[in-house]
């Protein structure tokens, strides 16, 4: 015999209410094989989890898209913050700036060795501590860097920066909304379990193929385990 599964995806959910509910539409009220109140819960819980899942689904294709742009970001700020401090390290081996002046940077006991940029943490980190001592520096007097200039490290420093809280909102929205859709599919699987219960019940009096053919029409999905042959 065929055992009932209930839908284990969101866009199973969706279709499993979608057909009792579709069904229902179709079906004369005195012959509905489950209550009007099962099956105003059922029209309520269907439009609410279909938006949710609809907001989830554009929220994640923004978030995608912007991580796409702000990758480019990422790219352009870490080779320009390198860029700078191997530049700087030369001014310093050339005697063009004094090394006791690597502290304005953060600098002073890295020994001439290019800070890890790998993350956004610490990318954003150190573009400030260059930004920051290239203009403590220069404010004493000192010869600014031109090849690149700190202007253009703060450029795109700043850009990356932008970027960088543009995708911690979006992470957060996505976040909070796969959340809410997390904690309603408990909701979803209990009106799916009430339809199915009751659509059986109500058709457990028909012979078998047929009870399974009207039961599926209610979006009731039947499985055979392996060796049994569909009816």
């Amino acid at each position: 015999m065929p055992y009932r599964r209930l839908p284990n995806t969101d866009s199973a959910r969706i279709r499993a209410l979608g057909s009792a509910v579709e069904k229902a539409a179709d079906t004369d009220f005195q012959e509905l094989p489950f209550s009007t109140g099962t099956l105003d819960e059922a029209r309520s819980v269907l439009a609410h989890f279909t938006h949710l899942s609809a907001r989830y689904q554009q929220l994640y294709e923004t978030q995608v898209k912007a991580g796409k742009s702000f990758a480019g970001k990422i790219k352009n700020a870490r080779m320009y913050v390198s860029h700078f401090i191997q530049v700087l390290y030369m001014c310093v081996m050339r005697s063009e700036i004094k090394e006791e002046q690597l502290a304005l940077y953060g600098l002073e006991n890295v020994h001439l060795v290019v800070p890890d940029l790998s993350s956004n943490e610490q990318l954003l980190e150190w573009g400030q501590k260059i930004i920051r001592g290239e203009q403590q520096r220069t404010a004493q007097g000192g010869v600014p860097i031109y090849n690149p200039s700190i202007a253009k490290v703060n450029v795109m420093v700043t850009l990356f920066k932008e970027g960088y809280q543009t995708q911690k909102l979006h992470r957060k929205a996505t976040s909070r909304v796969l959340q809410e859709i997390a904690d309603y599919r408990k909701k979803v699987d209990k009106v799916v379990l009430e339809i199915w219960e009751e659509v059986e019940r109500h058709n457990s009096g028909l012979p078998p193929e047929k009870r399974l053919a009207v039961n599926r029409g209610y979006g009731i999905v039947y499985y055979y385990r392996r060796g049994e042959i569909a009816e």
